[in-house]
C-alpha cells in the first residue's frame, strides 16, 4: 500500500532551494515575527544554507539584484546582491519589522528612528541585525568586493516608503497595508 502526502500550500519556497532545513525554519503557523526571531532566521539561513544561496546569487552592474527565497503568511525572506556603490534609497518598511544578515562582503547602513539622529553602521559577513517597525534606513555595498545579504520582513508584503533623505523621516512612521494577492 502506498501513502501519498499532500504538499503544504501555506508557504512558498524558491524552486532552486532544496535544502530541507528551510521549510523547518519558516514556521508557517507563526503570523507575526519579532525582530529577534527575524534576526535568528536570516542568520541561520545565511550560515546554514550558504551553498544554496551562492548558487542563486547574481550580480548586475546596472542595478541591484534580488530574489525572494520564501513567503508565508507571517514572513518573507529575500536574497540581495550589492556591487560596491550600489545602494537603496532611504526608506522604511511600512510598519513591518525586519532583519538582514550579510552573507559576504560589507554593507554600510545609515539609519534613523523617528525623531532620532541619523546613525551609521558597517555590517560585515556573518553579522546581522533585527529591527522594529519604526526604523528607516539606507543600505550601500561598500568595500572592494561584491556583497550579498539575506533579509526577512514580518508581516510580509508590506510596501516600503521612500524618502529624499533620512532627515525627511517623519516623527511617526504609520503602517502601510500588506500587498494582497500572493
Amino acid at each position: 500500500m502506498t501513502t501519498s502526502i499532500t504538499p503544504r500550500q501555506d508557504f512558498e519556497i524558491h524552486p532552486q532551494l532544496v535544502d530541507p532545513l528551510l521549510p523547518e525554519l519558516l514556521h508557517p503557523d507563526r503570523l507575526l515575527w519579532t525582530p529577534r526571531e527575524l534576526a535568528d532566521l536570516t542568520s541561520t539561513v545565511a550560515t546554514e544554507l550558504t551553498s544554496g544561496l551562492r548558487g542563486l546569487l547574481r550580480f548586475d552592474a546596472d542595478h541591484r539584484w534580488w530574489a525572494r527565497l520564501a513567503l508565508t503568511d507571517g514572513v518573507e525572506l529575500w536574497l540581495l546582491s550589492w556591487l560596491p556603490g550600489q545602494q537603496t534609497k532611504p526608506h522604511d518598511h511600512g510598519g513591518a519589522s525586519g532583519s538582514f544578515t550579510v552573507l559576504q562582503g560589507e554593507l554600510g547602513e545609515e539609519y534613523r528612528y523617528p525623531g532620532g539622529p541619523i546613525r551609521r553602521r558597517t555590517h560585515v559577513a556573518g553579522e546581522g541585525i533585527g529591527f522594529g517597525a519604526g526604523r528607516a534606513h539606507q543600505v550601500t555595498g561598500i568595500g572592494t568586493e561584491p556583497a550579498a545579504s539575506v533579509h526577512a520582513y514580518s508581516p510580509p508584503l508590506v510596501a516600503t516608503r521612500e524618502y529624499r533623505t533620512l532627515a525627511d523621516v517623519p516623527a511617526e512612521i504609520p503602517s502601510l497595508a500588506p500587498i494582497l494577492g500572493r
